[in-house]
This record gives C-alpha cells, sequence and structure tokens, in this order.
C-alpha cells in the first residue's frame, strides 16, 4: 500500500496523470482553430472560433438551451415546410413556442409559400384532374385568423372514407 501512495505521490509531483483530450470543432464552420473564451454565469465552457470566415465565433459544447442548437434549427424550418404548426414543433422538439417563432421570422424572408411558387409555374390548360365518384366521404373545415382577426381564413378537406385518400 506504501508503494501505489508513493507512486501516486510521484505522478502527483511530475504531473503524469493522464488527461482526456477532447477534439473542439466549431459547430458552425466545422473548423478546428478553436480557442477558450471564458465561461457562463452557470459555469459552462465558452469557445471561440478563429476562422476568420466563421460567421457565428462564440460557441458552447454542451448548451443548456436546445433552441441554440444548429441542428435544432434545421429542424424547425423542417418541420414548418412540412405543415408542422409552431405549438407541435415546440412539443417535439422540447423547446419554447417563442424559439419557433423567432428562428421562423429570422428565416422569413428565405421561406417562400410552396402554394404561391407552384401557381406562378402552372398553366390552368395543362393541369391534369380526375373526376370520380367516391362511396361516402368526410369532411371537415378549420378557420384561423392570419395576422390579425380582420383577416379570416377558412380551410376545407375532404376524405373519402373507405381508402383514407384526400379528395379535396
Amino acid at each position: 500500500m506504501h508503494v501505489t501512495l508513493g507512486l501516486i505521490f510521484i505522478a502527483f509531483l511530475r504531473k503524469e496523470w493522464p488527461m482526456t483530450f477532447i477534439a473542439v470543432r466549431c459547430p458552425h464552420c466545422q473548423s478546428d482553430q478553436i480557442v477558450k473564451r471564458g465561461k457562463t454565469a452557470r459555469g459552462t465552457q465558452r469557445y471561440l472560433c478563429q476562422n476568420p470566415l466563421c460567421a457565428k465565433g462564440s460557441f458552447l459544447l454542451d448548451s443548456c438551451n436546445r433552441g441554440c442548437l444548429p441542428e435544432v434549427k434545421h429542424m424547425i424550418i423542417d418541420m414548418s415546410l412540412n405543415a408542422s404548426g409552431v405549438r407541435d414543433t415546440a412539443r417535439s422538439l422540447h423547446i419554447c413556442p417563442n424559439t419557433v417563432l423567432r428562428e421562423l421570422r429570422k428565416k422569413e424572408t428565405a421561406l417562400e409559400s410552396v402554394n404561391t411558387a407552384l401557381l406562378r409555374t402552372l398553366n390552368p390548360e395543362e393541369v391534369a384532374w380526375d373526376l370520380e365518384r367516391a362511396g361516402e366521404a368526410e369532411m371537415d373545415e378549420m378557420w384561423s385568423f392570419v395576422g390579425n382577426k380582420g383577416n379570416p381564413r377558412w380551410l376545407w378537406h375532404a376524405i373519402d372514407h373507405c381508402t383514407g385518400a384526400v379528395l379535396a
């Protein structure tokens, strides 16, 4: 036992403790030119990317706020393009609805309504359609305000009861 304590004491004096090396990369530009940049109020290590082409610069490895992670920001945009609502996105990603709204406002100019882009390219004479009688159909309606209460919008859809296909 004295031999083991002696070896630990000698290793301590010589600073020969085994160290763990963590390769840190910038989550924004994937650069490895990283230096430490202090700590947050909670004690989390902050890092600075020294790549001059990096748009963000400072980042945290272990972020407590999931809404700040780049993967979550991409998921917010992807879910909104797939017609997920704000509350649905927030619930699925375990973030605040305000975070979802803030990210969508930032990307508002880049996001364009899919229907508007499609309608610009369609020629009404070239649109193919098929008319057939459905045995049983379920119809539903939904309305909401867009922007303010003076701008209500309605949505109707019909579903074939037997097959589940969307009719209109």
